[in-house]
């Protein structure tokens, strides 16, 4: 059997109230689960859309890193086609630095080719760019001099005069759902957050760790320190007193939700995102749980029987759920839900 995890993944997504009330409220949800010992807060980029309202990952982290003391925290992930990899450097070793080795690096080329065109990326050419920065980031934390010569990047005998805390550098992580990119974290060690339904995930769990077993003894393996990395996949969670309570909560927070992350989609006369996210979908497929935390014991049970992950990042704060309620919904989650799935979990894979 796998022991599994549970971390927390948020959008920072636009609600009903002030921006500024927005940041401090989900400065308390992280402050909740950090109470909760959930592993980790993991923060969306997103960028010219109401999905995304912490545009800046580094800088919402730190302020989560001062309010919180033992969760870790990382982007899911950082648009590396948006970073000067220098930059970034610079940004990964304050924050883990800042966090005291919390900090968990989700790296991502993005999702989105309408948000990466607002900076003037093709989102097409954007692997080789991703290639290179990757290698910038890595040589940066390892080296104390930078020099790299690449078609995008070009770095001459730079002093590195930070470091991060973690050595050789912080875990990488990666989002995806894209069967290719599977292969290519696994083959590295990352660790991947996916999505969907579990049927559609356990494909990709099986082949990371095939892809992962046939790779763990590779010379200069990026994340090689990595000894037991976590395959995960997200899921929108909402645990309330009664079943009912919470299908009346998660419908309003779905609607809400739901106009936010196709809304530049939308602006753009593409409908592709609609099908995955839409109400039904999400309920049939149990990409959203809700319940009572007896029916959400049982959604969960069966989604790591059948996905064979070994983490869940669970968004318990989105659409215009209110905040009482997403802190009441997290706690009963700790207290009610995680404890059944302490010391058991997914089917044995091939994996640690």
């Amino acid at each position: 059997m796998t022991q599994v995890a549970f971390g927390v993944f948020d959008w920072v997504d636009r609600n009903a109230g002030p921006l500024h009330q927005l940041y401090e409220e989900r400065l308390r949800v992280a402050e909740a689960a950090d109470a909760a010992g959930l592993f980790c807060y993991h923060v969306a980029e997103h960028h010219a859309t109401p999905l995304g309202m912490a545009p800046s990952p580094a800088l919402f982290l730190t302020a989560l890193a001062q309010r919180t003391r033992r969760i870790h925290l990382g982007p899911l992930g950082a648009l590396l086609p948006l970073y000067d990899p220098l930059r970034l450097i610079e940004e990964v070793c304050m924050l883990d630095q800042l966090s005291g080795g919390r900090l968990e690096l989700g790296i991502s080329r993005g999702v989105s080719p309408y948000e990466l065109a607002c900076f003037g990326v093709d989102a097409a050419g954007t692997r080789p760019i991703f290639d290179e920065a990757v290698a910038v980031l890595v040589a940066g934390l390892t080296r104390e001099r930078l020099n790299f010569e690449g078609k995008h990047y070009r770095y001459d005998n730079v002093p590195i005069e930070l470091q991060p805390f973690q050595r050789p550098y912080p875990p990488f992580w990666y989002p995806t759902r894209n069967p290719e990119s599977v292969l290519y974290a696994a083959r590295h060690g990352y660790n991947v957050v996916s999505g969907g339904p579990a049927a559609v995930v356990r494909p990709y769990v099986e082949s990371y760790w095939r892809t992962w077993e046939a790779h763990r003894n590779d010379p200069g393996r990026l994340s090689g320190h990595v000894a037991a990395p976590k395959f995960g996949a997200l899921r929108q969670v909402i645990v309330a007193d009664t079943d009912e309570a919470a299908l009346e909560a998660a419908r309003d927070a779905h609607t809400t939700w739901y106009r936010s992350i196709t809304k530049l989609w939308h602006a753009y006369g593409d409908h592709q995102p609609d099908t995955i996210f839409n109400w039904d979908f999400c309920v049939e497929h149990e990409t959203l749980m809700f319940g009572s935390p007896a029916r959400v014991r049982e959604q969960f049970a069966r989604f790591f029987e059948r996905s064979g992950c070994n983490y869940v990042a669970c968004a318990f704060s989105f659409g215009t759920l209110p905040h009482a309620e997403a802190l009441r919904s997290l706690r009963l989650f700790a207290d009610e839900v995680m404890p059944a799935f302490a010391a058991a979990a997914a089917p044995a894979t091939t994996h640690p």
